[in-house]
């Protein structure tokens, strides 16, 4: 049988996932086989920490809550609860923010949701 070369398109999915992997070190930008485990590996961390970065957002701003509420006497469930009661929906991000920014103002705002 005679040899067949490859085609250009094998050489452009190589390409791609060689220049995908530009950036890391040693074999693994250099090797096709190494280039694409790593690939491989590089998405799925990048997914995985992309998750991880909303829990961990989320976890700063009930700590900044929680750490403005405790002036006020509160605990974090406490002044959840009491959001919940009185009917008022405000995301953590937001409140957090006007915790560290506005303080007097967030102390105030919490005691009037006690009462």
């Amino acid at each position: 049988m005679t040899r067949v070369k490859r085609g250009f398109i094998a050489r452009r999915r190589r390409n791609k996932i060689l220049t995908f992997a530009s950036g890391f070190q040693g074999s693994h930008s250099k090797q096709f086989r190494v280039a694409k485990q790593q690939k491989k590996r590089a998405l799925i961390s990048a997914e995985r920490d992309r998750m991880k970065r909303k829990r961990d957002f989320r976890r700063l701003w009930i700590a900044r809550i929680n750490a403005a509420v405790r002036f006020s006497g509160l605990s974090y469930s406490q002044f959840v609860y009491c959001m919940y009661k009185n009917r008022l929906s405000q995301n953590r991000k937001n409140l957090a923010q006007i915790a560290t920014l506005c303080t007097p103002f967030f102390s105030t705002f919490s005691q009037k949701i006690m009462t």
